[in-house]
């Protein structure tokens, strides 16, 4: 074995961090007790003048050896500047807006995954299930989340009937037409405009998945079209 190959062979890389923005200051708090809810560790909330900075384990009993963090705080005013030249070169929201932009939000909508986003990879399904109704109950109902949800699902692609039994059982997955790409998983697509992401900086999606255990192809190891 050559050096270099040797090397890479004892090399390891992890995903180490993932930086987020809030919008407003306000959303700084609803939006990292979002992240909560979903599952993230807040290990530590330190005060600015725009707005908290937040520091949150994905994985709690991961080596936290600077991997797997996501870090959320006020987006730089640089950032918010551009966004607002974008909105308003292209006339968002008014009768002449660009057609571009109505492009973009139909194409986010056919398909979430579309922009940037997070992924969180999720160990129970029954754990995405209870997620997708105590989301749908708060949008419905806290005052914080109250319309700020938007929630797609990908029910697993159909023809394992061990799988196909069990959706046409979930209080959430049964009767979801749509389909990820790929075999064996589903996912949840959480969309708020507490998070900021895509070209406008509008909203931002969180993707919920899972794997269904003992299958050799799944959707992260075999994509399909």
């Amino acid at each position: 074995m050559s050096t270099s190959a040797s090397a890479g062979a004892e090399s390891r890389v992890s995903l180490g961090h993932l930086a987020l923005h809030y919008r407003k200051r306000e959303d700084g708090p609803i939006a990292a007790r979002l992240l909560e809810i979903l599952g993230c560790e807040k290990v530590q909330e330190i005060p600015l003048p725009d707005g908290p900075f937040y520091q949150f384990y994905v994985d709690p009993n991961a080596s936290n050896n600077g991997d797997g963090i996501v870090y959320l705080s006020h987006a730089p005013a640089p950032i918010l500047a551009i966004n607002q030249a974008i909105q308003k070169a292209l006339k968002v929201g008014r009768e002449d807006q660009h057609p571009a932009v109505a492009q973009l939000r139909e194409g986010q909508r056919l398909d979430p995954e579309m922009c940037f986003h997070l992924g969180l990879l999720m160990t129970s399904l029954e754990r995405i299930e209870d997620l997708v109704l105590t989301l749908r109950a708060l949008n419905e109902t806290d005052p914080e989340l109250r319309n700020r949800i938007n929630i797609v699902l990908n029910a697993p692609v159909p023809g394992d009937a061990k799988i196909d039994a069990r959706m046409a059982a979930s209080p959430v997955f049964k009767g979801v037409t749509r389909h990820p790409y790929g075999k064996h998983a589903l996912q949840v697509f959480v969309e708020t405009d507490l998070l900021m992401s895509g070209p406008l900086g509008e909203n931002m999606v969180i993707e919920l998945d899972y794997v269904f255990p003992g299958y050799a192809k799944h959707l992260f190891n075999s994509t399909e079209a």
